[in-house]
């Protein structure tokens, strides 16, 4: 199998070094070059194509926003954002986002090189997200090495042996989404009327970005969008975004739908996890929710939306043709777990339409 060739592009010599031994460790990927800057990796480029660029940001003679923006508009690879911003530099995350990265290593100010270290698998995983994504114009460098044991839904939440409690009159719409999923829930948020039911959505993506990312949601859209904060509740009009690095359910207390917001193991490897949430609707919500699975990369939220299903939901994945990776949605297809495979731009109005039925 050809490997994953990544090009490193940092202006710390220490992030290049440690990056570089940590993706090197894994067989499925080549470091293939080593920039210091947006100059020096232009050069490297002519020399040899990377499936994957890793990017910061500030760095000398040309910021990483402004070479992210020409590479898309030239010549479109897979960049993965390796960045140390945090609190209101976020908003420069969010804007390489939009700007066409695929996924954001939040790298720490400080201990950044042991952080690089110990956080191999995790690192490597994005990096292998990344290569599949059809911004690249190479075949598929195939599926990525699962690790030993992964934590499931149980983890947070057992699953529950009995039906939902009987249905209410509102209806609550959960979203999990990956790589891919910022410009996607943006499409399909900006759809939904003010009076849209409410929602609780997971989106992969580091601790520090989340309040960013809900922000920008809010000014573009006509429902109100926010970082879900424990005991919120889930009303029409109103999306929760669940924050990064802590797991989001739903919960409820006579006719009221809330989240829960708390910490706990990285659950189908991550932290907040679809399962976990789509398991919280199965059990608190049942028939009264509606399920809605789209681009990413692995299988988190698969199992989640097929105990949805089960539970009298009504189920939703987006399809091949407009994801940016096909995983998420596609392993929970195979699970028989979707009810309906639709395209993104077709989705919203799906989901207002079951909830208004």
């Amino acid at each position: 199998m050809e490997k994953i060739k990544v090009l490193i592009v940092d202006d710390s010599a220490v992030v290049r070094q440690a990056l570089e031994k940590t993706l090197s460790s894994d067989s499925a990927i080549e470091v293939v070059g080593l920039a210091s800057d947006p100059y020096i990796a232009a050069k490297k480029m002519q020399q040899v194509e990377p499936d994957v660029i890793t990017l910061d940001v500030e760095m000398p003679r040309m910021d990483g926003i402004t070479f992210l923006q020409k590479l898309m508009a030239q010549h479109p690879i897979p960049v993965v954002l390796c960045s140390s911003l945090a609190g209101k530099g976020s908003e420069t995350a969010i804007k390489a986002l939009e700007s066409g990265a695929v996924d954001i290593i939040h790298k720490p100010q400080l201990g950044t090189k042991q952080f690089l270290e110990e956080s191999r698998i995790l690192i490597c995983d994005v990096i292998k997200a990344a290569a599949e994504t059809k911004l690249r114009r190479k075949p598929s460098h195939g599926k990525r090495v699962q690790p030993t044991k992964k934590l499931t839904a149980d983890a947070m939440l057992a699953k529950s042996t009995s039906r939902a409690m009987v249905q209410t009159t509102e209806k609550i719409v959960v979203v999990g989404a990956s790589t891919g999923g910022t410009e996607a829930l943006r499409v399909f948020l900006e759809a939904l009327p003010s009076d849209s039911p409410g929602m609780v959505i997971v989106q992969h993506m580091p601790e520090n970005f989340t309040t960013a990312f809900a922000n920008r949601l809010n000014s573009l859209c006509q429902v109100t969008v926010k970082e879900a904060a424990n005991n919120d509740s889930v009303v029409r009009g109103r999306v929760l975004i669940a924050p990064g690095n802590r797991h989001a359910m739903l919960k409820r207390s006579g006719a009221r739908y809330y989240v829960e917001v708390k910490e706990g193991p990285l659950v189908s490897r991550h932290r907040p996890s679809v399962d976990v949430l789509f398991r919280s609707a199965s059990r608190y919500a049942g028939k009264n929710a509606c399920g809605v699975i789209m681009t990413g990369m692995g299988d988190d939220g698969a199992r989640g939306l097929l105990e949805m299903k089960e539970s009298g939901a009504v189920t939703i994945a987006q399809d091949e043709a407009s994801c940016v990776v096909f995983g998420m949605p596609n392993e929970a297809i195979k699970l028989g777990a979707a009810d309906k495979v639709l395209p993104l731009s077709g989705i919203a109005g799906e989901v207002i339409r079951l909830c208004n039925i």
